[in-house]
């Protein structure tokens, strides 16, 4: 290929813009010529960091220590974050949870997060000027849903949480999986739909999710007119993670 010097002085009675555009032009056609894909090396793309796991150990530690509260909390507060709840009642479906959680809450039966608003568009963190009621108002939400939750109390569930902001705020979606992979809380691993909000206006050709059919209750759910999943699947699903969780009493 000759140079681009050479080529210039061949094209020199071009005019100015077009000698521009056809320089650019084969300034590219070089420059892609040597951008050739080189051959693939999984340890080339393999990030690990020592100080990060340890990191996420240590929040998942500090929310292990937090205070347990009443469900919803007595006071509203500020603040994004991750939340667990736990289950201390008399439904023979859960009755493990009651007896594993008897002198310390370590058994969750759900993990979830509450995040910045415009937080899944933007990256948004929570700070002191810009925060929000997020976390306050989830776990307000899931206690509306399990008051009318079917063979549910309200009274027979507690939670605790830990409130990010600023940089930590980025951590809340790392710590919510860190904490659901070392406890499998029930209704996140093994029951489908306790997270679930109302899918809105003509999307309710979709079927109850499993939370709903062995505790309907929520008016939006009841719209849903999809075939849901058999109440006896669900009850051997549970049946059987329940095994999993806590060993034997």
């Amino acid at each position: 290929m000759p140079p681009l010097n050479s080529i210039v002085m061949c094209f020199g009675d071009l005019p100015h813009a077009n000698m521009k555009r056809f320089i650019s032009l084969e300034l590219n056609k070089r420059s892609f010529k040597t951008m050739k894909s080189i051959p693939f090396d999984k340890k080339k793309h393999l990030y690990r960091n020592e100080a990060f796991a340890e990191l996420v150990k240590d929040a998942v530690r500090f929310f292990n220590g937090t205070p347990v509260h009443s469900l919803p909390p007595p006071e509203t507060f500020l603040g994004t974050g991750v939340y667990a709840l736990y289950y201390i009642g008399q439904n023979p479906l859960y009755r493990k949870y009651s007896e594993l959680n008897r002198l310390a809450y370590n058994y969750p039966i759900y993990v979830g997060k509450a995040v910045p608003k415009g937080w899944r568009q933007a990256r948004i963190s929570d700070n002191s000027l810009n925060q929000s009621r997020e976390l306050n108002n989830r776990l307000r939400e899931y206690s509306r849903n399990i008051a009318v939750g079917a063979g549910l109390s309200l009274q027979e569930f507690m939670c605790r949480f830990v409130i990010l902001e600023d940089e930590g705020s980025d951590m809340i979606g790392t710590i919510e999986a860190a904490l659901i992979k070392l406890n499998q809380p029930l209704w996140n691993v093994a029951v489908d739909g306790f997270g679930n909000h109302d899918p809105g206006r003509g999307r309710y050709e979709q079927a109850k999710s499993d939370w709903d059919v062995i505790h309907s209750g929520r008016s939006w759910a009841e719209r849903c007119n999809g075939i849901p999943k058999d109440e006896s699947i669900i009850l051997a699903n549970i049946e059987r993670h329940l095994k999993s969780i806590g060993g034997q009493l």
